[in-house]
């Protein structure tokens, strides 16, 4: 469906237009007009769907221009994203004029966002926290609230903002439009749509081709604790440009940027425990290019919009496979061709199948570099690397001394270059760091397969018969009887 058929603003229109954008997604097919008639909606939807112009047009739609109030709230898990959601907001306001839009988050300047907030705003669009901070204070009222969107409602519940979200229905006091948007649908989510909707419209969006046809995806079966080395083995074979290493904890974004910048890899980090200042900061400096490489968790990377990542690295095989898709999702973008990299160790196999199985396609199966193919890498490097290092080097005649002195006492200057070689550039141990791990067998050829395929493919297209259930060694489960 195209956007020049729905009855909205033709200024929105001429946006859409300049902006090359014709044609709906689905999600915005099938919940643009049903918010633009004002119901309740409960969306269900990936990242990446177009989820934000679905609900940002029916918004804009019912603003009044001519009344500077808070009429359309939007709660969001991150400052990054309320950031992002803004920005959206304001491209479809470009040829719109007096509609005004605050963002309102923790970890910046509250004096400022009062500010803000006072001299009027139709479209705020915040974080749980800093929102009821802004309630309590009066600062933001909600008298005049026509619409609320809970976007991202999953993210903001596994946050822990279930409470703060709660609240901050409780204090409108009268009938508003209520939309809620969510990957994932648990329990908690389904609650609040009972609590606080009324007679909401489900809209759900199969997950399917939710990968990019750009994105190579490649998974490696490592053993335990060699992570840190395939990782580098990795980094030192494909030299990419600029990178995103996903871990699933705080602690482990830690600890890894530590050892990528003893190993000296120009790294940083992100996660939720940094100050805003500090987050904001190392953003800056990856998308300038100072920085290749950003180690970060899956929330706090959400809000990151750079086009020309080369290589995600999943250093941890995430937890859910939503969180797969958002990640490997960085990179392939703009038209350009991407890559993604997963490290398994024997107890990630099961989430390497059922990833497969949600996505639809097929992770192909390779080896970490041996060392040898590493030494060999970081020789040429050197080598090419020399001439340069040479000419602009300030060698003195007391490099020269020291070496006439270590020939006099009968060292051989080879072996003292040797000597010094091996401190400015560490060989590997040569150990290999790959594991074989049983692949499941297809039932048609008897032939084991190399790759992880989705779930439905090698068992006659689907069909449940005959279906094998195998746990995280690969070996096949006894079936239980039901009591």
């Amino acid at each position: 469906m195209d956007f020049r058929e729905l009855n909205i603003d033709e200024s929105v229109k001429q946006s859409l237009d300049e902006a090359g954008i014709t044609h709906m997604t689905k999600i915005q097919e099938k919940s643009i007009p049903i918010l633009l008639k004002g119901t309740d909606l409960i969306g269900k939807s990936q990242t990446g769907t177009g989820k934000t112009f679905a609900f940002a047009i029916p918004a804009i739609e019912k603003i009044d221009e001519a009344h500077l109030v808070p009429q359309v709230l939007v709660l969001l898990p991150t400052r990054e994203l309320a950031l992002q959601v803004a920005t959206e907001f304001k491209k479809l306001l470009k040829h719109r004029k007096g509609i005004h839009i605050v963002s309102v988050f923790g970890g910046a300047s509250m004096d400022q966002q009062i500010k803000s907030l006072r001299r009027g705003a139709q479209i705020v669009v915040g974080t749980p926290g800093r929102v009821m901070d802004m309630i309590r204070r009066k600062v933001l009222k909600l008298e005049d609230l026509k619409m609320i969107v809970l976007d991202e409602a999953d993210e903001m519940l596994n946050m822990g903002f279930r409470e703060d979200i709660e609240w901050i229905l409780e204090a409108i006091n009268h009938d508003v439009q209520t939309v809620l948007f969510s990957a994932t649908m648990p329990a908690p989510i389904l609650r609040i749509a009972k609590t606080y909707q009324h007679h909401p419209e489900m809209v759900e969006i199969e997950a399917r081709n939710l990968v990019n046809q750009n994105i190579s995806q490649k998974y490696y079966n490592i053993a335990e604790g060699s992570k840190f080395e395939a990782l580098s083995r990795l980094i030192d074979v494909y030299k990419p440009k600029r990178s995103l290493v996903f871990c699933n904890t705080k602690a482990l974004v830690d600890d890894l940027t530590a050892k990528l910048q003893k190993e000296g890899y120009p790294a940083d980090k992100i996660h939720g425990d940094m100050p805003q200042a500090s987050r904001l900061k190392v953003l800056r400096r990856f998308q300038d290019g100072e920085l290749t490489m950003l180690v970060a968790t899956d929330v706090a990377a959400r809000g990151i919009d750079v086009n020309d990542v080369d290589i995600v690295f999943n250093y941890d095989v995430p937890d859910n496979e939503e969180y797969y898709v958002h990640r490997i999702g960085r990179t392939g973008r703009a038209g350009k061709k991407g890559l993604a990299l997963t490290l398994a160790r024997l107890r990630d196999q099961g989430r390497l199948r059922r990833i497969t199985d949600y996505t639809k396609k097929g992770i192909e199966k390779d080896l970490i570099p041996s060392g040898q193919t590493i030494n060999e890498i970081k020789k040429e490097n050197f080598i090419d690397a020399y001439p340069q290092m040479n000419e602009t080097s300030k060698s003195s005649g007391t490099y020269y001394q020291i070496i006439d002195t270590l020939a006099e006492e009968g060292h051989d200057p080879r072996e003292v270059a040797a000597t010094l070689l091996s401190r400015l550039l560490p060989l590997d141990e040569g150990h290999d760091l790959n594991i074989e791990v049983k692949p499941r067998k297809s039932k048609e050829s008897g032939k084991s397969q190399d790759r992880y395929y989705p779930g439905n493919q090698k068992r006659g297209r689907g069909s449940k018969k005959g279906k094998k259930k195998f746990n995280a060694q690969g070996k096949k489960k006894k079936n239980k009887k039901k009591k």
